[in-house]
C-alpha cells in the first residue's frame, strides 16, 4: 500500500510518500506524476520518502527518472538514504540488493533463473 499526498504552492509541488513504492503503486504514483508535470512542467518538485519503508527496483526507477527531470528527492533511514545516493551517483547498486548478494538471499524471480543457467 502507498499513499500519496500532493501539494501545490507558489514554491512547487510536495509529493510525500507513505508505505511501500513497489508493485502497482509505482505505475500509479507515475501516472499522477506525469499529470501533475505536464501540468506545471517547470515547478520545483519535491519528493519526500521519510515514511517510505520498502522501495522496489521499478520505484528505483521512477525516483532515478523524477531526479532526472529536477526532482528533489528527501529521505530518512540508511536504506532509502542510500536508494537516493546511489541514484545521485550512478552506482546503480542500493544497499537491499547488494546486501542480499553478501548475504546470498535473491528474490524469488532470480532464484529461478539462477537454476536455469
Amino acid at each position: 500500500m502507498l499513499r500519496v499526498s500532493y501539494s501545490e504552492s507558489a514554491e512547487g509541488q510536495r509529493w510525500s510518500l507513505c508505505g511501500r513504492l513497489a508493485g502497482p503503486w509505482v505505475g500509479e504514483l507515475r501516472s499522477c506524476w506525469g499529470q501533475a508535470r505536464e501540468r506545471a512542467p517547470l515547478a520545483h518538485a519535491i519528493v519526500d520518502l521519510k515514511d517510505v519503508v520498502f522501495i522496489d527496483e521499478a520505484g528505483e526507477q521512477l525516483l532515478a527518472e523524477m531526479e532526472s527531470a529536477g526532482a528533489q528527492l528527501v529521505a530518512a533511514g540508511v536504506e532509502n538514504q542510500h536508494v537516493i545516493a546511489s541514484l545521485k551517483n550512478g552506482s546503480g547498486r542500493p544497499l537491499r540488493r547488494w546486501l542480499e548478494g553478501l548475504c546470498g538471499n535473491r528474490p524469488e524471480g532470480e532464484q529461478a533463473r539462477q537454476k536455469d543457467k
